[in-house]
């Protein structure tokens, strides 16, 4: 089948629905084309909530049970917006012998998030990786997309108060 004989209307008017609908209409509205969509979504608004899951769901004739499951499955998706700055945090092997779990306990303590979470005011989300493929800077964190290695605790919030006085 190459289309969808019964094409579902977006959610809103928001033309970043376009490039979603491109995405599905590229791959013939396939239940197969599940994950490239969800990336779409993700990519067009940064995040997967209800509304996006359902309009998948229903485009792709594949139960809102299946997108969900896929959605929260693979930690590159995420149900909630991300905040201004990101901090990933390495715990493989050798970050977490050399010190990634004192790392994160500090930013937890510091800001009062788990991984997985975002501050309250949208500044900071913090995630871990089970690797980042820089053993030999351990520990390691990626902050915005830029690797900082050989860190400590306190290396690590000098980063993340940089941040906040780069914003003022």
């Amino acid at each position: 089948m190459l289309a969808n004989p019964k094409q579902i209307n977006p959610p809103s008017d928001d033309k970043r629905w376009r490039f979603v609908q491109a995405t599905m209409r590229r791959n013939g509205f396939r239940r197969s084309a599940l994950i490239e969509t969800l990336h779409s979504v993700q990519e067009s608004f940064g995040f997967l909530d209800e509304v996006s899951l359902q309009y998948v769901a229903s485009s792709l004739r594949v139960p809102l049970s299946q997108v969900y499951g896929v959605s929260t499955f693979y930690h590159l998706f995420s149900l909630k917006p991300a905040g201004k700055h990101s901090c990933v945090v390495c715990t493989g092997t050798a970050c977490y012998i050399k010190g990634g779990p004192k790392l994160l306990a500090q930013i937890e303590e510091s800001y009062d998030i788990k991984p997985g979470e975002t501050t309250s005011d949208e500044e900071l989300s913090l995630l871990t990786a089970r690797c980042v493929g820089a053993c030999g800077l351990a520990p390691v964190a990626v902050f915005d997309g830029e690797v900082l290695g050989n860190l400590t605790p306190t290396r690590t919030l000098e980063t993340l108060r940089r941040w906040a006085n780069d914003d003022v």
